[in-house]
């Protein structure tokens, strides 16, 4: 009998010792779900499930990375993908920008680009636009044109100088460098970047770095202020989708970039809208916008 119930209580135990082994488990897992690290620098960096909700519901691939300098806390849902480099496609209009107003290539926000009359890609590029003009619509025969005006030898002393992601320029590809070849950066070298900008961290003036603001400037509402700048190229196939800027709100900034890629069947004509309103949707989640 003693030598039967001893052999009831070894199971039990067994059973007790599987059940919190389980549930320890399933903790450790949660936990890694959601858990927050620090980075080399000594950044937090903070896994985001939701971000990857809003991704997977818009039938993409990719990720969203917000930076809190108040806080030094990077979000996202694939901090892997966020250090990996991509084409800048047109985020490239920024320093592309930044250079021509630095060097005077051109002068200001109201700098024109005249229309040779030939076929565009676009129907909204065939016209005579201004530079501040140009951006928005991301005029790429306009940002050809000041490429070429700036030349390999200022471009890559700039970007040097910028410490720009790794963006291969020569004679051959001038103009088309940031839209196809092996030119790249990740969302945290563009984050980097969009820093050293906003907090006059870049070795250019402040006439041009006010005129650039203005130029980034894609929203103003009551609650916060939208600047930034979309990509779009094809790569392999697929088409790889950029936002990249930063909000300001209640008297603070906060940096992102959001890099995507269309999955087979997805609607091309959502393309373009949908990287900003997935951003968007980010910095609802983490309560830092209305």
């Amino acid at each position: 009998m003693i030598k039967r119930n001893s052999h009831l209580i070894y199971l039990f135990t067994i059973l007790i010792a599987a059940f919190f082994y389980s549930c320890t488990t399933k903790n450790e897992t949660n936990l890694k779900e959601n858990k927050s690290e620090v980075s080399k620098d000594g950044s937090k960096e903070e896994y985001r499930t939701d971000f990857q909700m809003i991704i997977d519901s818009a039938g993409l691939t990719g990720g969203v990375l917000i930076y809190d300098p108040q806080s030094d806390v990077y979000y996202s849902n694939d901090f892997e993908r966020s250090t990996t480099g991509y084409l800048p496609a047109s985020t490239f209009k920024i320093p592309n920008s930044i250079i021509a107003l630095e060097t005077g290539v051109a002068k200001d926000d109201s700098t024109m680009y005249k229309w040779d009359g030939k076929k565009r890609s676009l129907p909204q590029w065939e016209q005579d636009l201004i530079l501040k003009d140009a951006f928005s619509l991301s005029c790429v025969p306009c940002y050809q044109q000041i490429a070429r005006e700036i030349g390999v030898d200022r471009m890559k002393e700039y970007l040097n100088k910028f410490d720009y992601g790794d963006i291969t320029v020569d004679s051959s590809n001038i103009d088309k460098f940031w839209l196809e070849g092996d030119s790249k950066i990740s969302q945290m070298q563009q984050i980097d970047f969009l820093k050293k900008f906003y907090t006059s961290g870049l070795p250019v003036s402040a006439r041009t770095s006010e005129i650039m603001k203005r130029i980034m400037l894609i929203e103003e509402s009551d609650s916060y202020k939208l600047s930034g700048k979309t990509g779009w190229a094809k790569s392999r196939n697929k088409n790889l989708g950029w936002f990249v800027g930063y909000v300001e709100t209640e008297g603070k900034v906060f940096y992102f970039a959001t890099n995507i890629e269309s999955k087979k069947g997805f609607n091309m004509d959502n393309f373009a809208k949908i990287r900003p309103q997935i951003t968007i949707e980010a910095f609802r989640k983490l309560g830092l916008i209305k």
